[in-house]
């Protein structure tokens, strides 16, 4: 269909008359009329009833009305689509799957809201990224690893397991109960080690390569383990209690290139989330 003959129809419509429709539109009088009557023969309908004052609006006119303005905007506004399509700053962000889903959802969420053009694209992450949000024993010698948030571990266990009624734990209590172990984490074998140097030992009945493996076998009854409080998020029915000792974390945030130029995208953000930190920063001092 012409949409010159929508244009037509609105004017007419609007104006309830042809000569005042044709100024409007500034095409001669028997443009406009032969445009209507091409238009009610595409559509098997009379849109007019033509008078010497003017036209009267038939019922299918009324119908057609919101269509027709809603179609004629809908294609005024595909060039501005096209445009702001262009003008998007696309980032590949891969992110390390065991990690707090809030504060993950807070840097998303932060840079939508500053950077209102960037597109993102999470990934799994091992997958090639412009940037990796992941721990920072990951960080390559060829990377910068810009610090977001810190999760600290803690004992988890079921509800009925007899420490689950303390205020806090110490490394001798430990001994002897049915301990899950996650063997490429530094917390598990810094409290398997520091159990030794003290004649302890942990009974250890299962192991599993990522935390939120090892929260299900805890979540199952198979024994406790210590777990960062970002994967303990959604483990709603588990205890936590706090180990003596020097205090376990494991820190997240940005890793990307130190040596190649950034894109557009990858600059945005690391503006934006260098200054989340600076504000966190100061708020903590």
């Amino acid at each position: 269909m012409d949409l010159r003959l929508l244009r037509f129809f609105i004017a007419v419509y609007e104006e309830k008359n042809i000569t005042l429709a044709a100024e409007r539109c500034c095409v001669s009088q028997p443009s406009i009329s032969s445009g209507i009557k091409q238009l009610e023969q595409e559509l098997t309908t009379q849109l007019f009833v033509r008078h010497k004052k003017g036209v009267n609006l038939t019922d299918e006119a009324h119908y057609l009305y919101p269509l027709a303005i809603r179609l004629l905007n809908d294609v005024n506004t595909l060039p501005q689509l096209f445009q702001q399509r262009t003008e998007r700053l696309p980032l590949t962000l891969a992110n390390f799957a065991d990690l707090s889903q809030s504060q993950l959802a807070l840097v998303l969420a932060q840079l939508h809201q500053q950077i209102p053009n960037l597109l993102i694209e999470l990934v799994d992450h091992d997958k090639k990224a412009d940037a990796r949000l992941t721990l920072d024993m990951f960080k390559a010698e060829d990377e910068i690893f810009l610090p977001l948030w810190d999760e600290d571990y803690v004992l988890c266990m079921l509800p009925d397991h007899p420490l689950a009624s303390l205020t806090s734990v110490s490394p001798q209590q430990l001994h002897q109960h049915d301990f899950i172990e996650c063997p490429p984490c530094e917390a598990h074998q810094q409290t398997i080690g520091l159990l030794a140097c003290d004649g302890l030992s942990l009974n250890l009945v299962a192991k599993a390569e990522h935390k939120t493996q090892v929260m299900h076998l805890v979540q199952a009854g198979l024994g406790i383990s210590f777990l960062p409080t970002g994967v303990l998020e959604s483990a709603t029915q588990l205890v936590t209690v706090p180990l003596e000792g020097p205090r376990m974390f494991r820190r997240l945030g940005l890793c990307y290139p130190a040596t190649k130029t950034l894109n557009p995208a990858l600059a945005a953000c690391i503006k934006v989330l260098s200054q989340r930190v600076a504000i966190d920063h100061q708020s903590n001092h």
